[in-house]
This record gives structure tokens, C-alpha cells and sequence, in this order.
């Protein structure tokens, strides 16, 4: 009798955790800087209504590699903003991400990107010894470094950096910011997550995957 009951309660919520996952809500995008969260039905209106996405560029990795935005073509990637001489949120931020990094590391279609926030500092050389000294192997985990005003318009214009401020904070101010953005592989913004929690790097990782099931 207990047996039979164990089996109908078993197969029950079975059925209603199948049933939860085959009608989760799918990943919101993000269209504006305010990053007001639009969750959309279908292709043709996510066509119509989202316009924004990430900008070409061209940067120098930590080994002196000319990289561009083919580098996430038809791949999710995670995008950060770091200096290496930061002694207060950035150690912490890449830590957080190396667990991300390190819990996926098979996937070859995830990049991550870490952008210097001080790039007249952080030459080549000096991002693979901070790659190093983290003890990051992940070869689809690029540092990069360029041109100040290049990088920080990408950061604010494009990531959203900053939130709200992401339009209208000058561009010579400096940026520092604990957001990982997260993008899909049509460069549209899907997610943002405060880079100093290990929760939220949990959420990171539960929404690469659901992004992976995306047609």
C-alpha cells in the first residue's frame, strides 16, 4: 500500500517538475541602458523590437593577439571590466568568474571576456601574468587591452556598464564596475550579474545553459 502511494506521489511530481521546466520563462533581453528586463514571445518579435547589440571592436589579448568580435561569433559570452593593480573588487570578481569559467570548461562555444579598465597600465605582458597568477587556463578567456576611449565608449555604449549612466556619464571618467554582462550568440544583452556575489555566479551558470537551448 505505502509502496503504491510512494509511486503516485513520486510520478506526480515527476510530471509537475516536467511540466514547470517545459513552460519555464525563457531568458529577457535587454534594450536599454536602464536595464528594464523585455520578455518576448517569439522570434519575429524580438526581430521588431530588439535593436541593440554588441559593437564590433578590435583589442589585443594577453598575448599580444589581435582580437575582434569574431571571436563570439555564433557563441555566448561573458564580459567583465578589471584593472590589475584594483585592490578591492576586482581579485574577488575573478575569482567568481574563474568558478564559472572552471565549472564549464568543455564548452568550447562560451568565451569570456575581461576588459581593462586601465589600459596605458595593462599592456599585454602584464594581463597574462595577472591570467597567470590566477591560475585561468581557459584559452576562450581573452584579457584585453587598448585604447582607453575606445574600450570605455564599448563598455557604456554597448555592455551597459554602468546601468543607467551608461549614455550620459562622460567618457573621460573612470569606469569600475562589479557587472558581468552576459550576451547571447546574436550579441544582444541577456543578462547582468553582480560579479562580487557566488549566488549570483550560480544564476550565471543556470542561464549560460538555458541560453544553450536556445534555437
Amino acid at each position: 500500500m505505502y509502496r503504491i502511494v510512494f509511486l503516485i506521489v513520486s510520478s506526480f511530481i515527476f510530471f509537475s517538475c516536467s511540466e514547470k521546466k517545459a513552460n519555464s520563462i525563457e531568458l529577457p533581453y535587454y534594450n536599454e541602458p536602464d536595464f528594464t528586463p523585455m520578455f518576448l514571445k517569439d522570434k519575429a518579435e524580438v526581430k521588431s523590437r530588439i535593436n541593440h547589440n554588441i559593437a564590433d571592436f578590435s583589442f589585443l589579448n594577453q598575448d599580444s593577439l589581435l582580437i575582434n568580435q569574431n571571436v563570439f561569433k555564433n557563441k555566448i559570452h561573458v564580459a567583465n571590466f578589471i584593472f590589475t593593480r584594483c585592490g578591492s573588487i576586482c581579485p574577488t570578481m575573478t575569482c567568481n568568474l574563474k568558478k564559472v569559467s572552471d565549472s564549464l570548461q568543455h564548452d568550447k562555444d562560451l568565451v569570456f571576456l575581461s576588459y581593462s579598465v586601465t589600459p596605458w597600465i595593462d599592456k599585454p605582458y602584464i594581463l597574462k601574468k595577472y591570467k597567470a597568477n590566477n591560475r585561468i587556463t581557459n584559452k576562450n578567456w581573452h584579457f584585453l587591452t587598448g585604447k582607453k576611449g575606445v574600450i570605455y565608449k564599448l563598455a557604456r555604449q554597448s555592455y551597459f556598464a554602468e546601468e543607467d549612466i551608461g549614455f550620459s556619464k562622460d567618457s573621460s571618467e573612470f569606469l569600475h564596475t562589479e557587472h558581468f554582462i552576459l550576451v547571447d550568440k546574436n550579441k544582444r544583452i541577456r543578462g547582468i550579474y553582480n560579479g562580487t556575489l557566488q549566488l549570483e555566479m550560480e544564476q550565471l551558470i543556470d542561464d549560460i545553459k538555458t541560453l544553450k537551448q536556445e534555437e
